[in-house]
């Protein structure tokens, strides 16, 4: 009886662990896929401010959508680009320029994603639109490296940043 009740509470303790791993929105919580970073990142990454982000993603042609219509950091319903790594916008900017694929960034900064060291909030990923160019462009271009350990597809590219095909959106990573 013994074993049955611990077997019971240990298998309660886990699912409520599990629970608490979502969105607000009761959706699941992404893995961050930190076991993917090269061994060489910049410890303290330049960053810059929501407006200086939101100013270079404008000249470059990048959309960006936010189902709040916010820009808010503490919000998860807002896409903010508040202290993202210069880095970051950069690599989205080149992506956005070697693909010739028009790109919507829906997720930037904002809580609400997994936390981690390459995390959304500490700047270095960025959410953007599942379209098909975007998809075909990552499929041709791209190293396939597995699923990540939620079942995400991941591939590679030429400078070690990390797309992450979570169904709707893709997940990228810049380091």
């Amino acid at each position: 009886m013994k074993k049955v009740l611990l077997v019971s509470t240990c298998t309660l303790a886990l699912s409520l662990f599990s629970a608490s791993a979502a969105y607000a929105d009761g959706s699941d919580a992404e893995v961050t896929g930190d076991e993917f970073a090269p061994d060489q990142v910049d410890p303290d990454p330049a960053k810059l401010s929501q407006s200086d982000a939101a100013a270079r993603i404008r000249a470059a042609g990048i959309s960006v959508y936010s189902s709040g219509g916010c820009t808010t950091r503490s919000k998860s319903n807002c896409t903010s680009f508040d202290q993202i790594n210069s880095s970051t916008i950069s690599g989205i900017i080149t992506f956005h320029s070697a693909s010739s694929c028009a790109i919507t960034i829906t997720g930037g900064t904002e809580v609400g994603h997994a936390a981690g060291t390459y995390s959304h909030y500490n700047g270095y990923k960025v959410d953007v639109s599942r379209t098909t160019c975007v998809t075909d462009y990552i499929h041709k271009n791209f190293a396939y490296q597995g699923p990540r350990s939620d079942g995400a597809p991941l591939y590679k590219s030429a400078a070690g940043n990390i797309y992450a095909d979570e169904g709707s959106h893709w997940d990228i990573t810049y380091f």
